[in-house]
């Protein structure tokens, strides 16, 4: 696995979604990857900074800010 599949693939796995063989070559990657774990503790924490925000609570600006941030995410 390559990061950019590993950056597809972590709504999935956080959701627990990953069919087995896809969440162990996940894993696998995050063992030897620093960039990917940092960016998978990054995410985690948006998750629990924002997780309770409704639609009403956050601007559709802001989203996107978010969702953009995660999309550039520059593996080290």
């Amino acid at each position: 696995m390559n990061c950019n599949d590993f950056v597809e693939l972590v709504t999935e796995f956080l959701d627990g979604a990953l069919p087995e063989d896809d969440e162990r070559r996940f894993i696998e990657h995050l063992a030897e990857c620093s960039g990917c774990e940092t960016y998978l503790d990054q995410f985690r924490q948006t998750i629990a900074a924002t997780g309770e925000l409704t639609p009403d609570e956050i601007s559709s600006e802001a989203r996107e800010q978010l969702l953009g941030a995660f999309r550039n995410f520059k593996r080290q």
